[in-house]
């Protein structure tokens, strides 16, 4: 719908009426008049009455209509369309996903078929990436390097989709946590401390990387970033037998520093041995950093000023080539002169 901004501006409508009637008109002089022995002739010759002619009404009109379409223009019209929901300004959460060389191995099963670590992985992340409406969501790829995939955004389908394009071993084989960690807080020292969060995942323990994970997690604490470590995989590993694939006890992740990092920063630290644990595992982070609710809404308005505007200075433009028309009948009115004889 159609609103004005400044709607006290149609007060001066009448402005031009009362300044006729209060202000006196221009006195006629006898001396610029005209004279023409033959006057009452000649208008009769055109039909025209030799006395006065009176208001000519169209030109009164049309200067009406421009002064009401002046006073609309600065009466700032907009066209104000329905209400939209703002991005609602909630937390900037990184994600470091570890792809080293065991995220490979088939101890989980999904859908009661063996898969893959990070195929679990990437099941249950990208149902926790849809519900952080309002977040900024980040992702960071780690093994022998670390790796940022995307900065916190709220193009939360962007980072879900390049997550899926991950794969085992894209960024080597070892596992460097703390590179991951110091490649995050670069990404967020500069925001808002209550709104730094990182969630890091990985199944083994740190052996590559030139920062410590202790270091890092203290440099992340020093600039306000909690850190949520997750450690995947059941604990065994797939051995190749002559009697088929057995799975065996193996190394899992190293519980003790992933539980330290979280502690450093004031997160906490998940175990994840399956799929129904992993998926525990997130919606407990939603509950410990909740979407932000209750969204700005915003009604989004176009001026259109300009349209009334244009509109008084065309019709402006055509009175005063009207008036300077032979013939138009819209010329200025005057008393006739007196006749001599």
């Amino acid at each position: 719908m159609i609103e004005f901004l400044w709607p006290l501006a149609f007060v001066l409508l009448p402005l031009p009426f009362v300044a006729r009637w209060l202000l006196p008109p221009i006195p006629s002089s006898a001396a610029g008049a005209l004279r023409v022995p033959f006057f009452e002739r000649l208008a009769a010759s055109v039909g025209q009455s030799p006395g006065n002619r009176g208001t000519n009404w169209v030109r009164l009109i049309l200067s009406s209509l421009i002064w009401a379409l002046l006073v609309m223009a600065l009466a700032r019209p907009v066209y104000v369309g329905d209400e939209v929901p703002l991005p609602v300004e909630g937390r900037d959460l990184m994600m470091a996903i570890d792809l080293s060389g065991s995220m490979d191995e088939q101890d989980f099963r999904l859908d009661g078929r063996p898969a893959t670590r990070l195929a679990v992985v990437k099941e249950v992340a990208q149902d926790f990436i849809a519900r952080r409406e309002g977040d900024r969501v980040g992702l960071i790829l780690f093994s022998d390097r670390a790796y940022l995939q995307a900065p916190p955004t709220f193009d939360r389908s962007t980072v879900a989709a390049l997550l899926e394009e991950a794969r085992v071993g894209l960024t080597g084989q070892k596992t460097a946590i703390g590179d991951a960690i110091a490649v995050a807080a670069r990404r967020l020292r500069d925001r808002p401390a209550e709104q730094k969060v990182l969630i890091l995942l990985t199944d083994g323990e740190s052996n590559e990387g030139v920062i410590e994970p202790i270091d890092a997690a203290e440099l992340a604490r020093d600039l306000g970033i909690r850190i949520y470590t997750i450690g995947v995989g059941s604990g065994q590993t797939q051995v190749r037998t002559p009697f088929g694939t057995r799975l065996v006890a193996g190394d899992g992740p190293d519980d003790a520093t992933l539980k330290r990092i979280a502690e450093i920063t004031g997160g906490q630290y998940f175990r994840a041995r399956d799929v129904q644990g992993l998926a525990q595992v997130y919606a407990e982070l939603d509950r410990l950093e909740p979407v932000a609710d209750d969204p700005r809404m915003v009604r989004p308005s176009v001026s259109l000023f300009h349209v009334p505007l244009a509109g008084a200075l065309i019709l402006t433009f055509m009175l005063a080539v009207a008036i300077h028309l032979p013939g138009a009948g819209l010329g200025r009115r005057h008393k006739a002169a007196p006749v001599e004889s």
